[in-house]
């Protein structure tokens, strides 16, 4: 979404915020259940489709004892009906639901300092500026070169080294750990930033980037897309799409390529595996949403309990977005938003939202509609968290912890083959 990303000025202002921490949180990942979840009366989840429960993606459940699942009640209709309307039946019924349907709560026992602050402000100081700022092509450019400014003034990450690709419409940016030379062929993240198709690019993004090489031991490829009002966001695709095929043409193996972004760029993620599989290319080994933006169609998330929860993305602000990105003549088309894609085709899926943003409407729908269609996926719903929270403060405590679920994620799906392969 578009939004000023708040880490980068508190860092900036506040030096060493992020390291003024709480006491360790108490334990992830705890299931929500009774009186662990919300009211069912202030719900944000769908209603349960059919679906058996299901491991983390790629994850053997011996591997570590706190793997995470999705708990979905079967059915007792004796023929599966069309997925797309059980999950849009659901929906309906979004008011009424608790949180245990679908997902998993996260950080079940309270928030770091570092959470408790970051929400503080967003709701403070991001939330009234994005809703009473215009979006337009001419507000667009100052707000990316403001941030962009803000980044620069940031310390670079440490412990990694960094190596610039240029291609004939953009450029990327390979973070490695360093010394840690390995090869493409080794496995690689591709990783497509945030910011609403309007703002950020590598420098804003390097701090979350360099976190996700270090704790993989792999190349992350950082990509630049063209954004808005420059190009729309069928542009931003093509370019994503473009960085795909030049991991491919580069030695890179589908089996051990995953796809990562938050927000804007969880769309993209998603946009591009299906554009790639839609083109012949063989899918990556796996997709990573943070915050992840699914669902372009802002009507459908008009009456959904989190619109008035979520810290600091305003629905208004979205809706401009898909009016200057996607829309033709004032129409939407549906087959741009990836929830109503080709999903059978796709790897496991792993999907991290905050529990009360208003994208987790998208992931619920995404959950839904991958596990109808057979498509491996986990859900965490992390409390207390605001809407891309391991890319504003890669240094807190529930990013790091979700950062790790991520690179064990990671990890599953491109080691399967060579596990000998890691280094970190």
């Amino acid at each position: 979404m578009v939004a000023i990303r708040f880490g980068e000025f508190l860092g900036h202002v506040l030096p060493g915020t992020s390291a003024l921490l709480a006491p360790a949180p108490k334990p992830f990942g705890r299931r929500s259940c009774g009186s662990a979840s919300r009211t069912a009366s202030a719900t944000q989840s769908p209603a349960a489709s059919a679906a058996p429960s299901q491991a983390v993606p790629g994850v053997p459940s011996q591997a570590f004892s706190a793997a995470v699942h999705i708990d979905l009640p079967a059915t007792d209709e004796p023929t599966r009906p069309d997925p797309l309307a059980l999950a849009d039946s659901a929906l309906t019924q979004a008011a009424t639901v608790d949180s245990a349907d679908i997902g998993t709560v996260m950080n079940p026992g309270g928030r770091s300092l570092s959470a408790q602050a970051l929400s503080l402000a967003c709701r403070a100081m991001i939330g009234p500026l994005l809703r009473y700022t215009p979006i337009t092509p001419v507000t667009m450019p100052v707000a990316r070169a403001a941030i962009d400014t803000l980044a620069r003034l940031r310390p670079e990450p440490a412990g990694v080294e960094r190596e610039q690709v240029q291609l004939p419409d953009f450029r990327m940016e390979i973070v490695r750990p360093a010394g840690a030379r390995r090869s493409l062929r080794h496995g690689a993240v591709l990783y497509l930033h945030g910011g609403g198709f309007v703002i950020c690019g590598l420098e804003t993004h390097r701090p979350v980037v360099a976190a996700l090489a270090r704790r993989t031991g792999l190349p992350v490829v950082s990509v630049d897309y063209r954004q808005l009002p420059d190009a729309r966001i069928q542009d931003s695709v093509e370019d994503c799409l473009t960085a795909y095929r030049w991991l491919l043409s580069h030695g890179a193996s589908p089996k051990r390529i995953v796809i990562a972004g938050d927000s804007a760029g969880g769309f993209l993620s998603f946009a591009t595996a299906l554009r790639a599989v839609a083109a012949g290319l063989p899918a990556p080994a796996g997709l990573v949403g943070l915050s992840p933006l699914l669902d372009l169609d802002h009507v459908a998330k008009q009456g959904y309990v989190n619109v008035a929860r979520d810290a600091y993305i305003p629905l208004p602000g979205l809706q401009r977005i898909v009016h200057y990105g996607a829309e033709l003549d004032g129409l939407l088309d549906p087959a741009l938003s990836p929830v109503n894609g080709p999903l059978a085709g796709l790897p496991p899926v792993l999907l991290i939202v905050g529990e009360d943003e208003l994208l987790r409407y998208d992931c619920e729908l995404m959950a839904r509609r991958l596990t109808a269609a057979g498509v491996p996926n986990t859900l965490e719903l992390w409390r207390g968290q605001v809407h891309a929270f391991t890319s504003i403060l890669p240094g807190m405590p529930e990013s790091r912890a979700a950062l790790g679920r991520v690179a064990r994620f990671v990890r599953a799906r491109t080691e399967d083959e060579h596990p000998s392969a890691r280094t970190a």
